[in-house]
């Protein structure tokens, strides 16, 4: 193994010391701030953006192969660093009699001094723990740890971490993972709440060197901008009112607020003599009810009248209201900022007081949209797990038997660029919750930015990327990687697919090698080798992105049918029909009716020949997302596609899961699609039902998924959800992920609701065609098989969902029906999952269809 040439981070954010000692701001960071901006009156000017430049990935391969390129708002750490005064520390153990190794030194400013474990005369065995106690409580959302700098001994390795209001009570770890062995700080970050005690725990230490711990220093982090695990309260029948508010000179009434416009707003009195700060607007939701978090959503005409330093208390009867739940300085951007509550409040009023105008330009406040949330309810609205620490960030994940997630990055854990040959991966055990890490050097191949497809004996195959032409394969029975046959058109961020053939085809990819038609070819499990499909050009499926050709042809989405047809429906406009065999064929499909092109959008197969597409925007990034969804539905050589219901959030850079129950989960992305940036992210996740077309609001995620993060679905019917950035030094990387139990499988307390559960009759392999005796504990309503994918850039076109015939066959026996038709039932590695009458999955089997 070489050395690795950057850190490996395993927290929820990656930030240099330089970067956290300036940390500002919320979670939704802005988007470059815009210079020049003033004005004299509340008015003002409409900023102008700076001019675009060239796509960040690009930029990255041109200027150099070690370093990517992020936007300035990616530079900066996105929670505050709390304020340290008055902090104590306290440890399990402490080394005080060989040198000065006392629990207070992680606060005193000093690298030089250290925390250490217990070493003189008979070391104190690990884990070893040590606690701040904040004196106060306050929102803190992540820890960071600066390894000591003379000496590798004592680094951290695994660790968790555990949070308290009281230093009594402390719950389960609210982070866990496994940090790279080197002199790096590290930022481990977990879901927001309010805590006055914080508690890292060494687990291991991270060269094996000896049972010791030890910290230089210790730096928590505070509000990023969300809370744990809410919702958008619905705000029918709240009223608003202000401090004082404008209505000579403009509609500035309070109540706009409200309204769903963002083109309308609250304005603090201007005309005449300006009302001084402070100002302070107040909701009464008119019922009480437990609030969280208050979103606040600024002007988007106008920089004046930001709110800037801020503070929120709440009231029961509107007249006596308590001490702040929350305060702090929202950054001077447009971007949607949230105030996190230190509590939840049960109050009927919720009161924003500004002090300060964001960028200092006058005494004015304003506001487009306000809302509140809510603690959210599991069995409307699932449940987050802790957050997992990864050893890099996971760009590209797949899912494997034995409840194994496949992730890899890169050449690097943190960064991308250039040719080097070889990739950074590791493999999440989903039992054990435990990571480890690879580096793949025998294959020649940096898969950052591939083509994927699960083959049909259960293996992955990964092409392309950074060594554009290279492919290699995992099998998952060896844990081991071999490389294949070159293809012949080199290729990044290339479409694949399965063919019901077995064979793996693959079209498009002009971000790595030469610019330029990226004909379709075809990959032969038996040889091993790379056919030509001349007749497939990729022209017809190309987006008018006003890069051309280079992000035109990214990403597609590909439906593989019976004969070796595929259906291309997105994210261009236009949809094709492909036929792969002699020299292949692309035929117009029609339009996806009225979507325009939805680059890093997606496409969902829920049910056999239907697909939902999800978002995207017409470009590939600097242009605003969709809202919209649209259906798809197959039958023989006809496409029919329909506008389902929208999401209540656009977003591009979003990923999709379809569950065991045909409802499709869609996580993360942004409203303006900016690479490597956390600006515009979507916080909310939403559920769609294909019985009604409507999404529905989940849980909160706590950190955000926008460009390189992924989503799959697990064997026991939950959701892994992670990654997003890679971009070096920057703040958006996000080396973690999260699983996410949906509504369906908690009750309302949040405990899990009973399960259907497969005792036998699964056996490893079976025929298309066959059918299957299979046993259950008690009754069931259905089975389904859930193919096992692969994710990357916000495309997964191995998933799909197909719902089996079956028949009682006896108690808890039933006859399980596999399709024939391999269009149907793609061959590959498939989750059988058995669903009661509520629809709640069992935890699956795996089984390879052939």
């Amino acid at each position: 193994m070489q050395p690795r040439r950057i850190r490996a981070l395993a927290g929820a954010f990656r930030r240099s010391p330089l970067l956290i000692a300036f940390a500002l701001g919320s979670l939704l960071v802005g988007l470059t701030p815009w210079l020049g901006v003033a004005s004299t009156g509340p008015g003002g000017h409409r900023p102008t953006p700076p001019p675009p430049s060239a796509p960040f990935d690009q930029q990255t391969a041109q200027q150099s192969p070690h370093h990517g390129v992020a936007p300035a708002n990616a530079m900066e750490p996105t929670a505050p660093v709390l304020d340290r005064t008055g902090w104590t520390a306290t440890a399990s153990d402490e080394e005080t009699v060989r040198e000065n190794g006392r629990a207070a030194n992680v606060l005193d400013g000093n690298t030089a001094t250290l925390w250490h474990s217990r070493w003189s005369g008979t070391p104190a065995p690990l884990p070893h723990s040590i606690t701040i106690d904040m004196h106060r409580t306050t929102v803190v959302s992540a820890l960071v740890y600066r390894p000591r700098t003379d000496k590798a001994n004592g680094r951290v390795g695994e660790y968790g971490i555990s949070v308290s209001a009281d230093g009594r009570n402390w719950g389960s770890p609210v982070a866990t993972g496994t940090l790279a062995d080197d002199a790096g700080a590290k930022t481990l970050g977990f879901a927001p709440q309010g805590a006055r005690f914080v508690r890292l725990t060494a687990v291991t230490e991270a060269g094996n060197r000896g049972p010791w711990s030890s910290a230089a220093e210790l730096d928590l982090l505070g509000d990023p901008g969300t809370p744990a695990a809410t919702v958008d309260l619905p705000r029918t029948g709240w009223t608003a009112t202000a401090s004082d508010e404008e209505t000579a000179r403009e509609n500035g009434r309070a109540a706009n607020v409200l309204d769903g416009d963002a083109a309308t707003l609250w304005h603090s009195r201007w005309s005449g003599t300006p009302a001084p700060l402070p100002h302070s607007i107040t909701i009464d939701m008119h019922r009480t009810t437990a609030v969280s978090a208050l979103v606040y959503q600024p002007r988007k005409d106008s920089p004046n009248g930001r709110a800037g330093t801020y503070t929120i208390t709440t009231s029961s009867n509107g007249t006596t209201f308590g001490a702040p739940v929350s305060s702090g300085t929202w950054r001077d951007d447009d971007t949607v900022k949230t105030a996190t509550f230190t509590r939840t409040d049960n109050t009927r009023y919720i009161r924003l007081t500004v002090t300060r105008e964001a960028g200092n330009r006058g005494p004015w406040t304003s506001a487009a949209e306000i809302r509140l949330s809510g603690p959210a309810g599991p069995a409307v609205h699932g449940s987050w797990s802790r957050i997992t620490g990864f050893p890099l960030v996971p760009v590209a994940t797949a899912v494997l038997p034995g409840d194994k997630l496949l992730a890899w990055s890169a050449y690097a854990v943190d960064r991308f660029g250039g040719s080097n040959g070889y990739t950074q991966t590791a493999i999440l055990d989903l039992k054990t919750g435990k990571v480890t890490q690879r580096r793949i050097d025998n294959t020649g191949h940096d898969m950052f930015c591939p083509g994927i497809a699960m083959l049909a004996d259960g293996r992955v195959l990964v092409t392309g990327g950074s060594n554009a032409e290279k492919a290699s394969v995992y099998d998952p029975a060896t844990d081991a990687w071999s490389e294949s046959t070159s293809m012949n058109i080199a290729r990044g961020y290339q479409a694949m697919t399965l063919l019901s053939t077995g064979e793996a085809f693959v079209l498009g990819g002009s971000w790595s090698g030469a610019t330029g038609d990226k004909a379709g070819e075809v990959w032969s499990p038996d040889t091993r080798t790379w056919r030509k499909l001349p007749g497939v050009l990729a022209a017809p499926a190309l987006t008018a992105d006003p890069a051309g050709a280079y992000r035109a042809d990214n990403h597609m989405w590909l439906y593989a049918t019976s004969g070796g047809k595929v259906l291309q429906l997105g994210p261009s406009k236009q949809m094709n029909w492909i036929t792969t065999g002699g020299n292949g064929s692309i035929t117009s499909a029609g339009t996806r009716a009225d979507s325009p092109d939805a680059m890093t959008g997606n496409a969902v197969a829920y049910d056999i020949g239907k697909l939902l597409t999800l978002g995207g925007s017409p470009a590939y990034e600097k242009t605003p997302a969709t809202r919209r969804a649209y259906t798809v539905s197959i039958d023989g050589n006809r496409v029919q596609a329909a506008r389902t219901g929208d999401m209540g959030h656009a977003r591009a850079f979003g990923n999709s899961v379809v569950l065991p129950d045909g409802k499709v989960a869609v996580f993360g992305g942004q409203a303006y699609p900016v690479p490597f940036s956390d600006a515009t992210s979507v916080l909310t996740p939403e559920l769609w039902d294909p019985a009604t077309g409507r999404f529905t609001p989940l849980a909160t995620m706590a950190i955000p998924r926008n460009y390189h993060s992924v989503a799959n679905l697990l064997p026991d019917g939950r959701i892994f959800s992670g990654g997003g950035g890679l971009c070096g030094d920057c703040a958006t990387n996000h080396a973690d992920g999260a699983v996410f139990t949906p509504p369906y499988l908690l009750n309302a307390d949040g405990s899990p609701k009973p399960r259907p559960v497969i005792t036998g009759g699964v056996p490893p392999q079976a025929a298309a065609g066959t059918s299957l005796t299979v046993g259950t504990e008690g009754p069931v309503a259905s089975f389904v098989l859930m193919r096992a994918s692969a994710a990357t850039h916000s495309t997964d076109n191995d998933q799909r969902r197909v719902p089996l015939v079956s028949t009682a066959a006896g108690t808890g026996t039933y006859t399980v029906s596999i399709p024939a038709d391999k269009g149907v039932v793609l061959p590959g590695t498939y989750m059988l999952f058995a669903l009661d009458a509520q629809g709640v999955p069992s935890i699956a089997r795996f089984l390879t269809v052939s």
